[in-house]
């Protein structure tokens, strides 16, 4: 189960004035699934504008209904192996989206199993939180118990010219939990849970 105070936590370090993400990259595919272009940028360099936008994207997967919405699914052992989606999704994490070779790879195995007939994006976030230290007391405290490194994935229809839409799907990598991160499992988003992207979810959970 999520801890929707864990979420609500997180979004407070995601503000244009002072955010825990530092790097941000994309790709654009159209309705059968082709890359039509991609990138990838230090977040901080991004207009006030432009981060303020981004974060309310990232954000939307966070704060949405938790464990309805949102949902805490444990990886399948053995998901890590050579070759698979979560040996893939390690390397983005660790690299800090900086390993442009893996991501080109996420977005062409992610192109042949989503093609909804319509142009969408694929934007992943990199950020780093410093986990403050919370006293029995509930208040917080000077310094921070560990830095959570984290990856937000978004899936969005394309609502003009590159320009997405609310997200339709994504994952929070690794999940937060009782405010440590806990690669064991993942948070997977879907705005829709009655019409779920069944393809991808079984896909990210070794479904077959």
């Amino acid at each position: 189960m999520i801890n929707r105070e864990d979420m609500l936590e997180l979004t407070r370090r995601m503000t244009p004035a002072r955010s825990s993400v530092g790097q941000i990259a994309g790709a654009y595919l159209d309705e059968e699934g082709y890359v039509d272009g991609t990138f990838n940028k230090n977040f901080l360099r991004l207009s006030a504008s432009e981060r303020s936008k981004n974060l309310g994207l990232a954000k939307e997967i966070l704060i949405s209904r938790t464990n309805d919405q949102l949902k805490e699914y444990r990886i399948p052992e053995g998901a890590g192996r050579p070759g698979g989606v979560w040996q893939l999704l390690d390397g983005i994490l660790e690299s800090g989206l900086k390993n442009d070779a893996l991501l080109d790879i996420f977005y062409e195995l992610l192109g042949e199993r989503h093609n909804p007939g319509y142009p969408y994006a694929c934007f992943f976030f990199h950020g780093r939180y410093d986990v403050p230290v919370k006293g029995t007391d509930g208040e917080w405290l000077e310094g921070s118990e560990e830095v959570y490194e984290y990856m937000i994935c978004m899936l969005s229809p394309l609502s003009g010219e590159y320009e997405p839409g609310s997200p339709e799907f994504g994952f929070l990598y690794p999940a937060f939990k009782n405010r440590w991160g806990d690669r064991e499992y993942v948070n997977l988003f879907e705005s829709r849970p009655e019409r779920e992207h069944r393809e991808l979810r079984n896909w990210l959970l070794n479904r077959g």
